[in-house]
Formats: structure tokens, C-alpha cells, sequence
């Protein structure tokens, strides 16, 4: 029995050599094994740099599959599936309690990636992990047969790309399981973002619910229920979206219900958004084709956009109307994806169309290029009631009316969205209300009355515009308008064809910096301009110079209601004003004749009679004075109080054989009530006349 015992010792030894020997030649056959399990099956599997099994686990570089789908009937094009593991772990694990012995598997790795062809969906994840059942089951034979119970993938994180676009933090819970015939049952797939290149697309959170169950009555069809998207922050929504894998169509519905726009704000206090939207917009896609047909986008009572604060407010209207249009109406599109080599290259926009508030808006075709990520386009607009549902509230109040036209050239890249001389033209205008303080009684001692107008009338009327803005957020708006009218109780002010740019946002880090330049405007039969004026509204401070040429002596006379005195001739100033929060300064104006006139004085008989000896020389003098030079000064502090030196140089045939006179005049007014009221009291020269003789001699001239 000796020779027995030792044969079986050395069987047992070579058994343990045999095994160790497969153990520590494994990393060089396991290619081989699996080669063979996957044989004759689509499926091939290459696993780079495999380590010896352990106990419970075993660990490889990296791990390549490709899998072969041939056509069926719902797709004659086969597919092709790639899939790639790095530094993985597969580990396992007896299932305690079994009715049958079983293993749970877990595969572990650094990252994922896979890939479809010929569509070129590309998918990568961090750090995934799949968990699996096995069964073993007896069998005729000496080894037990092995039975897959389950399969499950936990996508968190994941990306997806196909040519530009690519879709980011995806998540979705994969299960196969036997008993469910290993196909995907119904889950909440959702993803955080979608981006074009590197740039941040509008789109944003979408949501299904959808698995790769099919009905028997479409059998090449895909159902996918409580669909969402957010587009520019908007939620819409469709119950269910059915794509057809023959024909490669879906059409649904999206549906804006009742969405609060105060949650679109920004989080300055300068713009507020209240009110509800809601809408409805049939999409159809067709093989690369999506289509938009009569859609709508309406806007409940009290949809508003407010800009401003404090007591000067501007508000936009755009709640639907009794009987009116909504918002947005009759929405069609039509947009094409081109692809290459099975890979979506751009995106096209072949046409755009729709009625705002009731007007027609447009767009020519365009095409996005997602390499390039560039895209142009012109927005045309024709006849839309914008003028109508602008208000100006506070301080400033009062309506606009018309209709707004034009064209919008718009250049999309990833910097941002450019506007190239987009002009808006509106047939139509609008009245402003002024509030003014109230002012106190008039003064009996006070040379120049206050106005006790409370309210000043703005109108205005046929403005067109030119926008200009850059990618990097500098705007620029060139307007002119038919005319500005200011009317108050005292009289009118008329500005005609007045025009001129503003520029905004173009100091990166400086968005309160306006700036005012190449304004002109026609005023009383001459001119005013600015040059240029930069304004900050966080400090409220600006300075420029105010330049009047060719204004006629004679209307500025008769903006002051002096009737006794006339004049021919024209003048010029370069006035330098100064803002400083609210309150404005001219610290050194001038203004001078452009060239020599006529001035009458028309006293009385009983006013010479009363006048002291001065002042009757000074009728005297301008009864008939040509003046060969008139120059004046004028400063004015921030609370309204003025010096205006007037030096007049000249004759009069009449007054002491044609004698050269010069004049001197001072005087000293508020200057901020006479621009409340625009003008002085039309019996102006009585009450000079009666100060002076009431302060005994008191001069406003000399000879």
C-alpha cells in the first residue's frame, strides 16, 4: 500500500504544480480563453496586462470589447459598439442563501469610454461601476452550468458627444435582468447641460423617462414619457415623444405652463421681470429635419419688464391684451442638421417666422458651423406695436404709440453675439410727463418770479435707431428723432431732427459708464451740440460743453417774453457744464455775437420821465444801438444762482452825434427756475424798471 500512498502523493503534487503553473502563467493564456468564450458570438474582447487571480478578485490594464449589431427591420445600417476600461477590478463573492449557489460580481475602473459608429456617439465616465448574478445550475457533465441573473450600470457624471455637441453630467440607471428577457425596463435618464464645442448652449436640464421595451404594435418604435427641457431658463414640457428607429421621426409637443418670469431676473435691482408665460410648440423631427409649425408663446396680464429704480422708472407691457394678440403667434421653423461622415457638422436654420404682438418678424437662413462655432443671421421685423406697451412711470410718465421696423444682422461665435448696424425705424411717438416741485408764490422783492408750473410736457415723434454691439458686450445706439417738444405753463422749447449715440458696457469692470457723443439738435432756429459726455450712474458725475451756434438774438428775446425789446443777429457759446448727483454747475461759459446787429429798446415817454439820469441814458442809447460787438460770460453755481456779464459794443445815429458806447451789463438770476418754466414773466421790464426806481438809481447799465 506504500507504492499506492506515494503515487497518489505525487498526482497531488503535480495537481498543486499544475494549478500553481496555470496560476502564475494565467496573464499569458487568459487572451486565449477569452477568445474562445467569444468566439462565433460579435463580440471581441481584448484584455491588456491581466494580473493573477486572487481569491476574490483579479486586476488588468485596461480592457477593449467591440461589439457587431447587425441590421434588423427597424435599421438597415449595422453598428458598431466599442468600449474601453482602464485599470480595472473585478472582484466576487459568494451569495450567502442562495436557492442555488451564485456569485455577485462587481467590475471596477478608473474610467469608461465607448463609442457608436457610424452615428460617432462618443461616451466617457469616471470611475464607473457594474454589478452582476451569477447562477450556477447542474448540468449533465462534471461542471455546473453558468446562468446570468442580472446586470446593472450606475451612470453618474457621464458625457456624451457627438461631432461639436456634447451633453454633460448624464445620469441613468442601466438593469438587464433575465427575468425581463435582458431588456433596458423604463428609467429617469436626465442631463445637466449641453455645450457646442466649449460654449455653453441655452439648453439645459433635460428629462425622460424611457427604456428599450417595445410595443408590438410598433415594434420599431421608442417611448419616452414626462419629457423636459429648460431653454434661456424656460421649462417646457411633453407628456410623451415616440421616435421612430425605421424612418428616424418623432413629434411631440412642448408646453410652457404658467412660467414665472421673476425667476429669469438678474441679481441687479435695475431690471425687474413679473408676471407669467405660458405656451405651446409642435415639434416634428424627420430624418435631419426638425420642424416647428404654429407655435405660440403667450404672456399672462401683467407680464412686464421694468428697468430702473428709485422714482424714474421705464416698464415693457407684454401681457396679452382684451381681444389681442399674444406674445409670440404663428411660430415656424425649419432646421436641418448637416452631418458628415455619420457625425453632425452644423446646423442650419432655413427658415423663421412669427407674429409679435400681431407684427411679422423674420429670419433669414443661417447656418451654425459647430467647429467654428459661427453662425450669421438678419432678424427682420415689419410692423410690430412696440411703442405701444412702453410706459415711463414715476417721476417721468406717459405713453408712445406706433409701430416698430427694421432689420437686425446678428453674428454668433463663441465670444458672444454681435449686432452689426441693426436699424429700427417706428412710425408714431409718444408724450412724456415731467413732475416738477411745486414752487412757493411769487416773491414781490424778486427781480426774476418763479414759475409756479408744476409739470413739464415732453413729445416727440418718428425715431429711428441704429444698434451696434460687439461680441464682448460694448453697445452702441445711434438715434434720431423728427423732433422734441418741451412745454410747460410759461411756453414751448422745440427741438428739431435731434440726434446722437450712446455707448454702453464698453470698459470691461466699468458697466455704469455711459457716454453721450455727436449729439445735434436744431433749437430756435439755430443749433445745439455735444461733443461728447461721459456719465456714471453709480456717481452720478459728468462734464461736458454745451455749443450753441447761429441762434438768433431775437428768439432767445422772445423765449424771455420781452416785448420792449427787439434784436437782429445771431450768437454762438461753448457753455461747460458740470453734473454732480443730480445737481449741474457751469463754471465758465461764454457767448458772443457772431457777427454785428441791431438792438431796439422800446421805452415809454413815462418811463424816460421817471428814469434817473442813467437809466435814461441807457434808453437813450439802445433806442436805435448798432452793436459791433456783443460778449457775454455766464457761470452758475449747483443751486441755481447765475452771474451773466453782458459788454456791448456800438452806436446809435441818434444819441450824441453817433458817439462809439459801450455797455456794461450784470445780471444775476436763478437760472434753474427759469428752466423750470422756460420762460420769464412777459412784463420783464417792468418789473427792471420798477426795481431800479425803487432802489433809487440802482443800475443795470452804464454808458
Amino acid at each position: 500500500m506504500k507504492w499506492l500512498a506515494r503515487i497518489i502523493g505525487t498526482l497531488l503534487l503535480l495537481a498543486a504544480l499544475a494549478v500553481f503553473g496555470a496560476w502564475l502563467a494565467f496573464p499569458w493564456y487568459a487572451q486565449t480563453l477569452i477568445d474562445r468564450a467569444t468566439a462565433g458570438k460579435g463580440i471581441a474582447v481584448k484584455l491588456h496586462s491581466p494580473g493573477r487571480p486572487g481569491l476574490s478578485s483579479i486586476g488588468f490594464d485596461q480592457l477593449d470589447a467591440t461589439i457587431h449589431v447587425k441590421p434588423d427591420s427597424c435599421s438597415t445600417t449595422p453598428s458598431t459598439y466599442t468600449l474601453t476600461l482602464q485599470h480595472g477590478r473585478l472582484t466576487w463573492r459568494r451569495i450567502a442563501g442562495s436557492a442555488t449557489p451564485a456569485l455577485a460580481l462587481r467590475l471596477d475602473a478608473d474610467a469608461v469610454s465607448g463609442r457608436q459608429m457610424p452615428s460617432e456617439i462618443r461616451f466617457r465616465q469616471a470611475n464607473p461601476s457594474l454589478r452582476a448574478r451569477l447562477d450556477f445550475r447542474k448540468a449533465e457533465g462534471l461542471l455546473p452550468s453558468v446562468a446570468p441573473d442580472s446586470i446593472a450600470v450606475a451612470i453618474r457624471r457621464g458625457q456624451a458627444e457627438v461631432g461639436q455637441l456634447r451633453l454633460d453630467e448624464i445620469s441613468y440607471d442601466l438593469l438587464l435582468t433575465r427575468s425581463r428577457d435582458w431588456v433596458q425596463q423604463p428609467a429617469r435618464f436626465s442631463a445637466r447641460s449641453l455645450f457646442s464645442g466649449s460654449a455653453r448652449t441655452p439648453l439645459s436640464n433635460f428629462e425622460a423617462t424611457f427604456g428599450l421595451q417595445r410595443d408590438p404594435r410598433k415594434p420599431c418604435t421608442l417611448k419616452f414619457s414626462d419629457c423636459s427641457v429648460e431653454l434661456f431658463g424656460l421649462r417646457a414640457t411633453t407628456p410623451e415623444v415616440e421616435y421612430s428607429l425605421r424612418n428616424k421621426r418623432t413629434a411631440f409637443v412642448l408646453k410652457l405652463d404658467n412660467l414665472p418670469l421673476d425667476r429669469f431676473s438678474s441679481n441687479t435691482t435695475t431690471t425687474a421681470l413679473t408676471g407669467e408665460v405660458s405656451g405651446s410648440v409642435p415639434v416634428e423631427y424627420l430624418g435631419s429635419t426638425i420642424r416647428v409649425s404654429d407655435g405660440i408663446v403667450d404672456a399672462a396680464k401683467g407680464a412686464a419688464i421694468t428697468f430702473g429704480t428709485g422714482k424714474t422708472k421705464l416698464s415693457f407691457d407684454a401681457g396679452r391684451r382684451p381681444g389681442g394678440p399674444p406674445l409670440i403667434g404663428g411660430l415656424n421653423a425649419k432646421v436641418t442638421l448637416d452631418a458628415t461622415s455619420g457625425a453632425v457638422s452644423a446646423i442650419r436654420l432655413d427658415s423663421l417666422s412669427a407674429r409679435l404682438f400681431g407684427g411679422r418678424i423674420e429670419s433669414t437662413p443661417a447656418r451654425y458651423d459647430l467647429e467654428s462655432g459661427k453662425a450669421a443671421t438678419t432678424i427682420k421685423i415689419d410692423n410690430a406695436p412696440i411703442l405701444d406697451r412702453i410706459r415711463l412711470l414715476g417721476d417721468f410718465s406717459g405713453a408712445m404709440n406706433g409701430r416698430i421696423s427694421g432689420a437686425i444682422p446678428i453674428r454668433l461665435s463663441r465670444d458672444g453675439i454681435a449686432i452689426s448696424n441693426a436699424r429700427l425705424t417706428a412710425q408714431g411717438g409718444g408724450t412724456i410727463r415731467q413732475k416738477l416741485p411745486r414752487q412757493a408764490a411769487s416773491d414781490a422783492d424778486a427781480l426774476f418770479p418763479k414759475s409756479a408750473s408744476s409739470e413739464v410736457l415732453w413729445k416727440f415723434g418718428d425715431p429711428v435707431v441704429t444698434l451696434n454691439r460687439e461680441a464682448a458686450g460694448r453697445l452702441k445706439i445711434d438715434a434720431a428723432l423728427k423732433s422734441i417738444e418741451r412745454t410747460t405753463g410759461g411756453g414751448e422749447l422745440l427741438l428739431t431732427s435731434p440726434k446722437g449715440a450712446l455707448t454702453m458696457f464698453a470698459r470691461p469692470g466699468k458697466p455704469s459708464l455711459l457716454t453721450l457723443s455727436g449729439f445735434s439738435a436744431g433749437l430756435l432756429g439755430g443749433s445745439v451740440s455735444v461733443e461728447r459726455m461721459e456719465y456714471n450712474l453709480d456717481t452720478k458725475r459728468a462734464k461736458t460743453v454745451v455749443q450753441l451756434d447761429g441762434i438768433p438774438i431775437q428768439s432767445l428775446l422772445d423765449l424771455q417774453g420781452a416785448s420792449k425789446l427787439s434784436a437782429t443777429g445771431t450768437i454762438r457759446a461753448a457753455i461747460p457744464v458740470v453734473l454732480d448727483n443730480g445737481a449741474f454747475s457751469i463754471p465758465d461759459g461764454s457767448m458772443d455775437a457772431e457777427k454785428n446787429g441791431l438792438i431796439v429798446y422800446s421805452s415809454t415817454p413815462e418811463e424816460r420821465a421817471a428814469a434817473g439820469a442813467g437809466l435814461r441814458l441807457t434808453y437813450e442809447a439802445l433806442g436805435n444801438f448798432f452793436y459791433s460787438e456783443l460778449v457775454s460770460t455766464i457761470t452758475m453755481t449747483p443751486d441755481g444762482d447765475s452771474r451773466i456779464s453782458i459788454q456791448l459794443k456800438g452806436r446809435n445815429p441818434e444819441f450824441q452825434n453817433n458817439r462809439p458806447v459801450n455797455l456794461n451789463l450784470n445780471i444775476e438770476q436763478n437760472l434753474l427756475d427759469l428752466f423750470r418754466s422756460l420762460t420769464l414773466s412777459s412784463d420783464i421790464e417792468q418789473a427792471i424798471s420798477e426795481k431800479v426806481l425803487e432802489k433809487s438809481g440802482g443800475k443795470k447799465g452804464e454808458k
